[in-house]
């Protein structure tokens, strides 16, 4: 009984990455936990190699480490709790870590007990997670995976056009901009329209959560069978992000011959795609791991540093700029650049410059925020222009170009009960998207005020592969985040 394993401080260490990667498994991969895991298992093993020069009691140093890991990842979350400034709560933290350690290192008994404690509350804590995401991974086998069918190509593709899907995160039409923020946007609708783009003034998206939208655009379908396919009351979005990665107008345009290229985005299922050609990864610092670190002691530093903001500016500047290079590479192209932008976090002035104070919540009130919305609206306009510009200049055959929301903003939406009690102008706010699309020669005969999102890609292969795909009937569905696969419809009710 005198002999313990020390194996707390490694279990520990890993327990905050599995427990918040349990909780969020609907939305994570698992490779987006591998470099968390292996980073915090070496730096365990390398503190572990430095101190035993300094303390030779293993069970010792493996309290000291444990207490240490417990400290630095509940950092955040007591913050939170407490209104506390940090360089007082970093004080307290040195305090507790020095006294612990101090009394530890100066306990005269081997603290077995001790030891053996810290290892089983640290196997169970672990156990606990890898339950959930056993359960989770059983769920899900059990789910039957609808086969989707492949496209039938019919076409001459000589002339083949490259094709731009660029995705404005949370960007609002012309009538709720109006209506809401009391905003005129029309020298920017304007300018698209001297362009010669077709803006559809009265679309309304499909769904008003981004992995449902986006996956009824890129599969030209309603997704509403995913109700039974996943549970009415589940919160899994594996599949529909599945749909995103995989989708049906990929999988067309690549049997043309099209290259697919793809822009990352730092969200769940627009972050990177193993199905591109080219995948533009500006930044390896996703949300999984940013929402890790802000609850650990690092984050008041990088916080000071403005970390978190100039990685998240830095990869929507970069998603611009190469974006316009893009007219220069060889070959037919299928583009997808989905961009968190207008959506909050509010990185940018009117004139582009980094706001002061900058909250990077992404929901709730931080829509409230209108000026701050605008701000960032004007400045992706001047972006948009300017890339529109450089496409359209560069472009030897002239290509097609969807500028598209995927859903609306949620400034009207109570604070209280949120989306669970939706009225009818969070309806209207909710799905009125900015949708407009640039076919070449001015072919805008079938384009009409209200098309939706789920009939871009059918109107789009007609037009360039002359394929006979019927147009759907516009319809918008709500749900709510805690329950993403209980639809709503709302058509009658927003227009």
């Amino acid at each position: 009984m005198k002999k313990s394993f020390v194996i707390h401080p490694f279990l520990i260490s890993i327990f905050p990455i599995l427990f918040l990667f349990s909780h969020n498994i609907e939305e994570v991969y698992y490779s987006e936990i591998m470099l968390p895991l292996a980073l915090m298992i070496s730096i365990t093993i390398l503190a572990g190699f430095v101190l035993r020069f300094i303390i030779h009691d293993y069970k010792k140093l493996g309290i000291i480490l444990s207490v240490f890991f417990i400290i630095f990842f509940s950092y955040g979350h007591v913050h939170r709790l407490l209104p506390i400034k940090d360089r007082y709560l970093l004080l307290i933290c040195g305090i507790v870590f020095i006294c612990i350690t101090y009394f530890t290192v100066k306990a005269k008994k081997e603290l077995i007990n001790i030891t053996n404690t810290g290892n089983f509350i640290g196997i169970l804590l672990v156990l606990i997670s890898g339950i959930n995401i056993g359960y989770y991974e059983i769920i899900k086998q059990n789910r039957t995976d609808d086969d989707q069918t492949n496209l039938i190509d019919s076409t001459n593709n000589s002339q083949l056009r490259d094709v731009y899907f660029i995705v404005l995160d949370g960007y609002a039409n012309s009538t709720i901009l109006k209506n809401i923020y009391k905003f005129n946007n029309d020298q920017f609708i304007d300018h698209l329209k001297k362009k010669g783009f077709y803006v559809a003034s009265e679309s309304q998206s499909n769904y008003v959560q981004t992995f449902l939208s986006l996956a009824s655009t890129l599969n030209m379908e309603y997704v509403n069978y995913l109700k039974d396919m996943i549970g009415i009351d589940s919160k899994d979005r594996k599949v529909p992000y599945q749909m995103i990665k995989n989708s049906k107008v990929m999988k067309y345009l690549k049997s043309k011959g099209y290259k697919f290229i793809h822009f990352s985005s730092g969200w769940g299922a627009t972050d990177g795609n193993f199905s591109a050609d080219l995948d533009f990864r500006n930044e390896k610092l996703n949300e999984f791991q940013m929402i890790l670190i802000r609850g650990t002691m690092l984050y008041p530093f990088l916080e000071q540093l403005h970390f978190f903001e100039s990685k998240l500016r830095d990869r929507i500047l970069n998603t611009f700029t190469k974006l316009a290079e893009i007219p220069k590479m060889k070959g037919a192209k299928f583009v997808f650049a989905h961009i968190m932008s207008p959506h909050p976090p509010y990185l940018f002035t009117s004139s582009g410059k980094t706001v002061k104070k900058i909250n990077l919540n992404m929901s709730g009130s931080v829509w409230k925020e209108k000026d701050k919305y605008l701000n960032q609206l004007i400045f992706i306009n001047q972006k948009i222009k300017i890339l529109v510009e450089e496409i359209l200049l560069k472009s030897k055959i002239p290509p097609v170009i969807i500028l598209q929301a995927d859903h609306g903003t949620a400034s009207t939406f109570n604070d209280t009960c949120g989306w669970e009690c939706p009225t009818e102008i969070n309806f209207k706010e909710r799905t009125g998207i900015l949708n407009t699309i640039y076919l070449p020669k001015n072919n805008i005969n079938n384009l009409y005020d209200s098309i939706s999102p789920v009939n871009t890609f059918r109107l789009i292969f007609n037009f360039i592969f002359k394929t006979d795909y019927k147009l759907l009937n516009d319809r918008s569905y709500y749900s709510s985040e805690n329950h993403p696969y209980k639809f709503i419809e709302i058509t009658h009710k927003i227009r």
